[in-house]
């Protein structure tokens, strides 16, 4: 997904992707009309075809168009963004949100870019001085599992630490969120984790990327494959 085609998905695409979980596009595809989601949107035709089609390329929906309509259905990434939009509202109306989110997934191995980017000094500096330590060079990539992928919306709602953006003489570097974190493997719990959030990266909604001052495969004995659960705390 391109950052111009997240980037036009905005409240009025949202409301078309209510619209399709709402007919049931979580379970499976379902029959839409531009017409009857036009009706529903208060839209013309054609404004309600163009918000299907952002969707479509922002990689929130799949949709097989046919001479009466479209069926349409969620993708992960649109469950998610609507997990995202839950979350907001949670906060809005429950007088007090959870303090703490529970993921779990498996261990795999990451592309090495968390290394090289973790190690950086302009991100490197705000560890030291915002978390409180210098992570080890490289990250603890997890596998979320699918009802983990949905939960993980809800840290949202998590009171975070910012990692600002910064830049060098040759390039600019995006902005970061760290979530405080606990991981579990066997019985045994690493505490001083954080799972980071970049403001643009090449994962999807189904992994997460964990730094620590050391090296968390060695202090839990894992492997890829192994099971984590990953207690997420706000700060």
């Amino acid at each position: 997904m391109s950052e111009s085609a997240q980037a036009a998905v905005g409240y009025d695409e949202l409301a078309a992707l209510k619209f399709v979980a709402l007919e049931g596009g979580r379970t499976g595809p379902v029959k839409v009309s531009c017409s009857g989601l036009a009706d529903r949107l208060a839209a013309s035709t054609q404004t309600a075809s163009r918000r299907l089609q952002r969707l479509d390329e922002a990689g929130y929906v799949e949709r097989d168009v046919v001479s009466d309509g479209q069926w349409v259905s969620l993708t992960e990434s649109g469950e998610a963004a609507l997990h995202r939009e839950y979350a907001d509202y949670r906060r809005i109306f429950e007088s007090e949100s959870a303090d703490s989110v529970e993921l779990t997934g498996t261990v795999t191995s990451g592309m090495g870019e968390g290394r090289h980017y973790i190690s950086l000094p302009g991100y490197q500096a705000q560890f030291e001085e915002r978390l409180g330590y210098e992570p080890f060079a490289g990250t603890l990539n997890v596998e979320l599992t699918e009802e983990s992928v949905r939960a993980r919306a809800a840290m949202a709602s998590l009171e975070a630490v910012p990692i600002d953006g910064w830049e060098d003489e040759d390039r600019t570097f995006g902005p970061a969120t760290c979530y405080a974190a606990t991981v579990r493997h066997a019985g045994e719990s690493f505490e001083t984790a954080h799972i980071i959030v970049p403001e643009r990266t090449h994962h999807d909604e189904s992994q997460v990327e964990i730094i620590a001052p050391e090296k968390l495969r060695d202090e839990l004995g894992l492997d890829d494959g192994d099971d984590v659960t990953v207690v997420v705390e706000a700060v």
